[in-house]
């Protein structure tokens, strides 16, 4: 597997607006994101550092691959 990278979860967000996703709500200290064509949404914890499960867990729901995901921080 790929080392992933420590980020925090607004690195996580910028990134992921990369891709396309969108910020849809933000709700305590989760920020909510959608795609057009995608089922499923993102919530990403405004923490100062994401736990690696949560962050592949982000990166695999996002259909992305680890590499595509740290070209786009």
């Amino acid at each position: 597997m790929p080392r992933l990278p420590v980020v925090s979860g607004a690195e996580a967000v910028k990134a992921f607006q990369s891709a396309g996703w969108r910020v849809d709500r933000q709700r305590g200290s989760h920020v909510v994101m959608l795609k057009s064509g995608h089922v499923a949404s993102l919530s990403i914890p405004q923490h100062k550092e994401l736990a690696p499960g949560t962050l592949r867990s982000l990166i695999r729901i996002a259909g992305l691959t680890v590499e595509e995901f740290v070209s786009l921080l």
